[in-house]
């Protein structure tokens, strides 16, 4: 999971934040608009609704050391759901290279569609 800030905002919800998961077995990104304010409770319950449904159980959560999944509450539900939650360094794309390549697409498409008003 990776979160993508200092987008411009969106239509009606003013999404400002991009909630990047990348699925490690068919190497499809899902994106999930996010607002900044957004809680770690906020956050689980989004993934619970717009990912767990479509995808197989998860095992392993591979994120950045964002405040959100280092809470207790993530702790927590790691432990609920017997999962194991991995950390990363940011900005190492010795880490996860598809990762690096999906925010910079993500980037490129956002600056695009604002130059261009599509």
């Amino acid at each position: 999971m990776y979160w993508v800030t200092g987008l411009p905002p969106g239509s009606d919800r003013r999404y400002n934040f991009c909630l990047i998961i990348n699925h490690r077995f068919s190497k499809t990104p899902i994106f999930l608009p996010c607002q900044k304010d957004e809680t770690a409770m906020d956050t689980a319950l989004l993934i619970w609704n717009r990912v767990v449904p479509h995808t197989d159980i998860l095992t392993n959560i591979i994120s950045d050391r964002d405040a959100k999944f280092t809470s207790e509450l993530w702790t927590n539900l790691h432990q609920l759901f017997v999962t194991k939650l991995s950390f990363y360094t940011a900005y190492h794309p010795q880490n996860d290279g598809l990762a690096e390549r999906i925010i910079q697409s993500l980037e490129e498409t956002v600056r695009r569609v604002c130059a261009y008003g599509l």
